[in-house]
């Protein structure tokens, strides 16, 4: 009786397998599709079907067929794109409605503010009538600290504004697609709400948030550039 223990079973899922397509029965795992070994000094995985990395599924971190994905880009595929498994990018004409939503908010408490503390717009006397003379430094600092915290602290939450939130929009961080962290909603909201406050008001949120309009591919306006963010649809 022999004593050699039986041969594993195909199904062992410790046992080796060669790559690519299987080979002929009783043929090596490198031959070449009729037998025809490999070209002197090539390499056993030169033929076609017999690349470890020729499977689905398979292949070093960066190639196209590895389940680690395209990461890094380099000598083995693209670069990946950031907006893989994100949501899609939201619409610049419902980004700017949710935009005006959160002013007229915002607005409403930074008037009561400035009236409570007498900064709102006054008047200067020319003698022959009375003349609009502009907001006050007070009324800008109000106006900017109450939009950049407005911003900073609902994105930071929950990526939403109450003006996103009731659109069905969210702000994303360009590389994770995650909500973004407290410095970059901070660098966004500067960006996007001291020239507001300072100067001028409407040609500024004109310029940084109709620059999503034509930026490709990722409709950032220019405080989404500076933060690195997107603006993406939820529903």
């Amino acid at each position: 009786m022999s004593t050699e223990p039986p041969p594993p079973p195909d199904d062992d899922p410790l046992r080796k397998r060669p790559y690519g397509n299987p080979p002929p029965s009783g043929g090596s795992p490198y031959d070449h599709p009729g037998g025809t070994p490999p070209p002197s000094g090539g390499s056993p995985y030169d033929h076609p079907g017999g690349s470890p990395y020729d499977a689905p599924g398979q292949g070093p971190p960066g190639h196209p067929g590895s389940p680690y994905g395209a990461y890094g880009g380099g000598p083995y595929g693209p670069a990946p794109d950031p907006l893989a498994g994100m949501p899609p990018l939201a619409d610049s004409g419902r980004r700017v409605l949710a935009r005006v939503i959160d002013l007229v908010l915002v607005g409403v408490v930074v008037w009561l503010l400035s009236y409570a503390f007498h900064t709102t717009e006054y008047d200067y006397d020319m003698g022959g009538g009375t003349v609009d003379y502009g907001r006050s430094v007070g009324q800008s600092v109000i106006a900017a600290v109450l939009y950049m915290a407005y911003d900073t602290v609902m994105i930071s939450r929950t990526g939403q504004t109450l003006g996103k939130r009731w659109l069905h929009l969210r702000v994303a961080d360009l590389g994770t697609g995650a909500t973004p962290s407290v410095s970059a909603n901070l660098v966004r909201a500067a960006v996007l709400w001291l020239p507001f406050a300072f100067c001028c008001a409407c040609v500024w949120t004109a310029i940084s948030g109709g620059y999503s309009f034509f930026d490709r591919p990722y409709k950032q306006g220019l405080h989404d550039k500076a933060a690195k963010t997107v603006v993406v649809s939820t529903r």
